[in-house]
């Protein structure tokens, strides 16, 4: 395990403690949890814009969509728990 070291305004500290102590973690375990949800969230981020790309580089390259009629159909099944078929993309 390394050690990192980061310099806080007074403020935010102060903020951090109170925050802590509220959860019932000490600020260390309080700025662990804070900095590895950054991290969790950041690499989400990043893997949803990598199949969003994907998507519209399939799309660009075949011009195939789903009408958005059929997908809303399929969505509103989805929502009311049926098992519909997935709507094919057409050009």
């Amino acid at each position: 395990m390394s050690t990192t070291t980061i310099r806080l305004e007074d403020e935010l500290k102060g903020r951090i403690n109170a925050a802590a102590a509220q959860a019932g973690k000490t600020a260390h375990a309080f700025i662990l949890d804070a900095v590895a949800q950054k991290v969790e969230q950041v690499e989400e981020d990043n893997a949803f814009h990598a199949v969003a790309d994907e998507r519209w580089a399939r799309i660009r390259a075949t011009g195939k969509t789903v009408a958005w009629d059929d997908a809303k159909a399929y969505l509103a099944a989805r929502t009311n728990g049926e098992r519909p078929r997935k709507p094919a993309a057409k050009a």
